[in-house]
């Protein structure tokens, strides 16, 4: 599964934030998102490096990283044989090292301006950031079917059987605190679409408070995800989930700690990317800077 090119990050100097990349049959959108992903983390103020997990792909997407400019930010080739957007995320946030990670699709459908608010909050001690387009302050371009829109909602409900609050946990948008996020995908077992949930109970097992983040977000035509092929199978997974989650609370360790999204918390003197970004909740205070 493991295979890093150009070189593992122990080769050059220490990064602060590594970003995931999952990418199946890519080369169509890959170029653009890439070009745009790293231009944006060449302007973060910490040091990124970008993971790309090519997974089994059929297409030339391996060899586009292989081959992508080593400037303005390193850019690392990472094989996952094991089909499943779950899978290639999991062995991906594995593969990092930084203090800071996290994962974004490889079509950039999330503005990357958000990347200026997560860094923000990681700074100051922020565990779990994951990006919703269902917050307040969101900006949302969707030309989804009525379909999928209502696969989407049944979906909703039953997620939050796992994660009660989370108003979006398919946001292909999120960041952690590594060790936490590397803990955390340990423990997974999902391969598939639904990851996103039991990646997100799982940091709450481990004692992370969620923070939801509003994002600008269109949606990008080329997605592999079908309604009609990958909709029963969603929706076996997130049942799944729920059985391994109810077993693992068993067990030493485990122990499931509830949900809480603090949508509004800056320390004096932080100044935030987004103006507002995040509304008041009970479980935190909002300071104006």
């Amino acid at each position: 599964m493991r295979h890093l090119q150009p070189g593992d990050q122990g080769n050059g100097p220490p990064v602060l934030l590594e970003i995931v990349v999952p990418a199946y049959n890519e080369a169509g959108r890959l170029p653009a998102g890439l070009s745009l992903l790293t231009t944006k983390a060449a302007a973060l103020p910490v040091s990124t490096s970008i993971l790309v997990v090519d997974n089994a792909s059929t297409d030339n997407t391996s060899d586009i990283v292989r081959n992508w400019p080593r400037e303005p930010v390193p850019v690392r080739l990472l094989h996952c044989a094991r089909r499943g957007k779950g899978a290639a995320v999991r062995a991906g946030l594995l593969a990092t090292r930084a203090p800071f990670i996290g994962f974004c699709d490889a079509d950039m459908a999330t503005d990357l301006c958000a990347l200026d608010l997560v860094i923000s909050l990681l700074a100051t001690g922020h565990r779990a950031i994951i990006g919703s387009r269902a917050h307040r302050w969101s900006v949302v371009e969707a030309r989804h079917s009525a379909f999928r829109t209502a696969g989407a909602a049944v979906f909703r409900r039953l997620a939050r059987t796992i994660v009660a609050d989370a108003t979006d946990t398919q946001c292909g948008f999120k960041f952690f605190s590594g060790p936490l996020a590397r803990a955390a995908a340990t423990r997974m077992r999902a391969a598939g679409f639904a990851f996103d949930v039991e990646l997100v109970a799982r940091c709450i097992q481990l004692g992370a408070r969620v923070t939801e983040i509003p994002v600008a977000w269109r949606d990008v035509p080329g997605s592999t995800f079908r309604v009609q092929r990958h909709g029963a199978s969603a929706l076996r997974e997130i049942a799944s989930i729920w059985l391994n989650l109810k077993l693992s609370d068993r067990q030493p360790g485990g122990g499931h700690v509830p949900l809480q999204i603090p949508l509004a918390w800056a320390s004096d003197g932080i100044q935030v990317a987004l103006d507002p970004v995040l509304e008041p909740a009970p479980m935190a205070t909002a300071r104006q800077s």
